[in-house]
């Protein structure tokens, strides 16, 4: 495929150039939008950091990354010379504001080689506590006095509570309008994700049922196989329930609850997302200890391997209350949803690395079958499946072939590797298209963040306040905490998975 959609002239200045998520995700989604010819004819990357490195230095690092990380392979040499031309970089320290005078410099002499006024980009590939410094230092060096030319994205985590997230949406907005600020989650930009609101809102035999008339129970998975690795420093500030639930899965909930937008435009969606957020059930002291559930895992084997546990990882407190896995039941309280409840779970060292969303329908009101014709009878279930697997398949029960009639279960599948040939393009390359187009729909807003924080900071406080006797409560490897089982079982459910190549 090759793009007949043209974005304007674009300069991206990347802090945190020569970074980690630039090297894995940034540079080769920019070298896949450019292959595709999704990029414009004219643009810049500008990387930054403190190591003095040459622009062909910097090139090179981006290059291995690419090799490495891209969905589409090494690099044609013919290729990576006609896109290498566009990859500058510029030693700066991003505490030191009489250095971002460069970048205003390149931009200017960008504007006039190409006789426009480009659109430029500031992505802040930092640690959050950069976030305040960039961005004062961005409005003192006046880099972003035209706001229909120049944006800010900002990664995750966007605060680390509620204040901290106003603080940060009150400082961004006293420099930027609201329109040019792109609060990134790259779960919005994967494509199951985005098929969830085509999948709802293009097809007419869904919305009769999809409701508390119909609808038993949802619940949202997203569990990992890996540890912390190298980042033990930040998650033992975070958690599951900063790290996922308060931005990727609550996110996940708002596309599956909101109510159909009149349009497609950006904020109308967010509005329908804020809706779902202030529309859910408050937690009190109480609540959270029946409805809120947490673990953190021990030692044991993954794939053959022993791994260590929580405590023991690198840059990790020996003694760390920080939950690695957590388990919440929420309620949405409008005309909808009201009574359906809403599972969710994440955690690190799990069973399988996946990321699923199940509906479960209501029991047939009348059973005609006899006993001995349904003995595997279960529940009509829509799966969503976002990773690995990519996929939409609706469980129906069906009868056997055969002389007696016997039921049992079977799927309706649409799955992106058997539908569609061509590759379905990262996340990344999703965000960073809509960021050069002015698209904001897989953005988070301002209201929408703090929203979703007000919505888990008594979970988490009831959580700080007091010290868990039982971490660590699951082993590696497993499905994490029994308590998580006996949250959805109080309720008559279970945890689904849904079975991958080569897992039992």
């Amino acid at each position: 495929m090759y793009s007949t959609i043209k974005s304007q002239p674009t300069i991206f200045i990347i802090f945190g150039g020569t970074g980690d998520l630039n090297q894995r995700k940034l540079a080769p989604a920019l070298y896949n939008l450019f292959l595709e010819g999704w990029l414009p004819e004219q643009f810049s990357i500008i990387g930054t950091g403190r190591t003095p490195l040459s622009d062909e230095q910097f090139a090179e690092k981006l290059l291995d990354g690419i090799n490495q990380f891209s969905r589409s392979g090494k690099v044609q040499q013919e290729k990576w010379d006609e896109f290498s031309k566009h990859i500058f970089y510029q030693v700066s320290d991003a505490k030191d504001a009489s250095t971002y005078q460069e970048f205003g410099k390149r931009i200017e002499n960008h504007n006039a080689e190409w006789n426009t006024k480009a659109n430029v980009i500031y992505y802040l590939a930092v640690s959050p506590n950069f976030f305040p410094i960039i961005a004062e230092n961005i409005k003192k060096s006046k880099l972003a006095d035209d706001p229909e030319k120049s944006r800010i994205v900002i990664e995750k985590p966007f605060g680390h509570d509620l204040e901290s997230s106003k603080e940060l949406n009150k400082l961004l907005a006293s420099i930027f309008d609201e329109h040019q600020i792109y609060r990134i989650d790259h779960y919005l930009g994967k494509e199951t994700v985005q098929n969830i609101m085509a999948f709802r809102f293009a097809n007419s035999i869904l919305e009769p049922i999809w409701n508390r008339n119909y609808i038993e129970h949802v619940q949202i998975s997203v569990t990992e196989q890996l540890g912390v690795g190298d980042r033990g420093d930040y998650y033992d500030g975070a958690g599951a329930m900063r790290d996922m639930i308060q931005n990727h899965l609550l996110q996940l909930l708002c596309l599956v609850a909101m109510e159909s937008p009149v349009s497609f435009n950006a904020d109308e969606v967010r509005d329908r997302k804020v809706d779902v957020l202030k529309a859910m059930r408050r937690f009190s002291p109480d609540d959270v200890r029946f409805s809120a559930v947490r673990g953190q895992y021990s030692k044991g084997w993954i794939e053959g391997k022993e791994v260590p546990g929580y405590r023991e990882e690198s840059k990790v407190n020996p003694d760390s209350n920080t939950e690695t896995f957590a388990a919440v039941k929420f309620f949405v309280d409008n005309w909808r949803w009201h009574g359906v409840p809403f599972y969710v779970r994440t955690g690190k060292r799990m069973h399988q690395s996946s990321s699923i969303i199940t509906i479960q329908f209501k029991d047939v009101p009348h059973m005609i079958f006899p006993t001995e014709a349904s003995e595997s009878w279960q529940q009509n279930r829509l799966i969503i499946s976002i990773q690995p697997e990519m996929s939409i398949r609706l469980q129906v029960q069906a009868k056997r072939p055969g002389l007696d009639m016997v039921l049992n279960t079977v799927d309706m599948v649409f799955d992106y590797k058997g539908t569609y040939t061509n590759q379905a393009p990262e996340a990344y390359e999703t965000l960073l298209l809509d960021t050069m187009l002015g698209d904001q729909t897989l953005f988070m807003r301002g209201d929408q963040v703090e929203a979703a924080w007000d919505l888990i900071m008594p979970i988490l406080s009831t959580w700080e306040a007091k010290k868990s006797l039982s971490f660590p409560n699951y082993s590696a490897d497993s499905w994490g905490p029994e308590v998580a089982e006996a949250l959805i079982a109080r309720d008559g459910f279970h945890w689904f998975s849904l079975p991958l190549a080569g897992k039992k």
